[in-house]
């Protein structure tokens, strides 16, 4: 079984991450999507503004019933900062027969020397750098042999929501309509 793990803060989760998501189901022939909402990012600390459940909620309601896709609350389950490398050890002994990719964005080739046992991540995983448009991706620094896939280029992120969201502006088109009710529902990023 191919899995694909694409994790984040999710706050809120975007039609950006959904399309990206789809890219990298179909060029990798995966067998399952898993969204993993972090408890709390290493490199984040302290910019949520979503609470973990929060952000679980509206991951659930991106992925909606879309059978490619799945949400998992494992780094929120564990609680404390999210180490990709524990999520990895964890999800690699619960699907023994599982290839796994983990995909990560473009900005995270600078940052990934930095994070908790990376050569042990690349053991655990196949590193997918998703490359937006064209954008130039330098993967020199990272260990094992990442995969770069194109995906769409798609100008919308989670701060652009929070900002629109606060300014009494409409998000209809950069989030599915039950994550901007839900968003509506529990007055967030206000």
């Amino acid at each position: 079984m191919r899995i694909g793990l694409l994790g984040g803060s999710f706050d809120p989760p975007h039609v950006g991450h959904l399309l990206a998501a789809s890219d990298a189901f179909d060029a990798l022939a995966l067998d399952r999507l898993v969204f993993m909402p972090a408890a709390t990012q290493p490199l984040k600390a302290g910019r949520a503004t979503a609470t973990p459940e929060q952000r679980l909620a509206m991951t659930r309601l991106l992925a909606g019933d879309d059978e490619r896709f799945d949400v998992s609350s494992i780094e929120i389950d564990r609680g404390g900062l999210s180490y990709t490398v524990d999520t990895l050890t964890s999800l690699g002994a619960r699907w023994p027969a599982a290839e796994l990719f983990l995909l990560v964005g473009a900005d995270v080739p600078r940052s990934f020397p930095s994070w908790r046992e990376p050569e042990r991540i690349v053991q655990l995983a196949t590193v997918v750098v998703l490359q937006r448009g064209g954008e130039s991706i330098d993967v020199a620094g990272m260990p094992g042999t990442p995969r770069v896939l194109a995906t769409r280029r798609i100008d919308v992120s989670s701060t652009e929501i929070r900002q629109r969201v606060r300014e009494g502006k409409s998000i209809r088109g950069f989030v599915p309509v039950t994550v901007a009710e839900f968003i509506a529902a529990e007055r967030l990023y206000r």
